[in-house]
């Protein structure tokens, strides 16, 4: 549970960009998508769980949506990566994880579709599985999250507020040296005459030197150079997939900015997806010739700015709403944000 002096620093008068964030700040902010979280913490070893998000909260195999992928550095896994490539969509759940659940995430989504009405004949599901690397604070070797748990994940998805910080998929992950976790943030913009909403939700476990605002942040905790980001996106601008995949890359740019050192051993991954609902890829839609509305490529700018703040402020919520944690190597236990802040300051 978090403890009440978490706040996101927009709170407390720090903004990123120029967009205006949609009224929770996150990427449920994107009508229809919805987020789940299984969140295990037991004894002395167990610092992990899984983050669900869905795109709808319809039959996703039959009514799939436009997607694309983009990666910066591939030292990871990302299950159902190269179909999204070739296809463009995403048929199911997107479930994030730790490195060795990913194939139990896989399991938890083909039993959670096959079980959907509809799907008694389905015999072959892209399962989209994203990971990092808990180990630092999670006996990764336990086979934890079960794939029940992960499940579990994904049928407790809603919408509304999503909880940051050591949660889910974030439980264990580690950031700068600091706590890591999940967090999110969104971003209104009028383009092309409508008011478009774009959000993010990232899995922050990497290293760097940390820079909030452009400003160096100096904490006494080792930051690690290494580690790993899954940032996922959606939008309900009417994007196909090609300007889908150029989105996704632009949230490199809010990871950039934050400090990360990008390095040999991080994998860093952006999945973006749109929930415009004439985009959708319907049964009739994909079986025949049909028209849909797309934005041109002269409008995609302030999306891409966009894409780039959300991505930036999601980074520092998943620091600032962690609580510190010990966990498996207790040698390396690490502060949260806050009180790292506090540390320094007393000194």
């Amino acid at each position: 549970m978090q403890k009440p002096d978490r706040i996101r620093p927009r709170a407390v008068g720090i903004a990123f960009g120029r967009y205006e964030p949609g009224p929770l700040n996150a990427i449920t902010d994107v009508d229809g998508v919805l987020v789940g979280q299984a969140t295990l913490i037991e004894g002395a070893r167990t610092r992990t769980g899984a983050t669900a998000i869905l795109p709808h909260g319809d039959n996703l195999f039959h009514n799939k949506v436009p997607a694309g992928i983009k990666v910066l550095n591939g030292y990871g896994k990302f299950a159902g990566s190269t179909q999204i490539a070739e296809l463009g969509e995403i048929e199911t759940p997107i479930l994030l994880t730790n490195t060795l659940a990913v194939g139990r995430a896989i399991e938890a989504i083909n039993g959670w579709t096959l079980e959907q009405p509809g799907n008694e004949r389905v015999t072959s599901i892209n399962a989209v599985v994203g990971e990092t690397n808990d180990s630092r604070l999670n006996d990764i070797r336990a086979m934890r999250p079960s794939v029940s748990e992960m499940i579990c994940a994904i049928r407790t998805a809603r919408s509304g507020a999503v909880e940051e910080g050591a949660v889910g998929a974030g439980t264990g992950t580690v950031a700068f040296g600091l706590k890591g976790g999940i967090g999110t943030a969104s971003r209104r913009l009028a383009v092309a005459g409508e008011t478009l909403t774009l959000g993010v939700l990232v899995q922050a476990n990497f290293g760097g030197s940390l820079r909030i605002n452009g400003r160096a942040y100096e904490n006494s905790a080792v930051a690690d150079k290494d580690g790993s980001i899954v940032m996922v996106l959606a939008t309900d601008a009417p994007l196909q997939s090609r300007n889908l995949t150029r989105l996704a890359e632009r949230c490199f740019g809010g990871l950039a900015l934050t400090g990360a050192a990008l390095s040999n051993g991080s994998g860093d991954y952006a999945l973006a997806f749109s929930t415009h609902p004439a985009l959708r890829r319907t049964p009739v839609r994909r079986s025949e010739v049909c028209d849909t509305p797309e934005l041109p490529n002269e409008k995609m700018s302030p999306l891409f700015e966009a894409a780039i703040e959300a991505s930036e402020e999601a980074i520092i919520n998943a620091l600032a709403m962690a609580v510190p944690m010990e966990g498996y190597d207790t040698a390396k236990a690490r502060p949260s944000f806050y009180d790292a802040l506090r540390l320094s300051a007393d000194g």
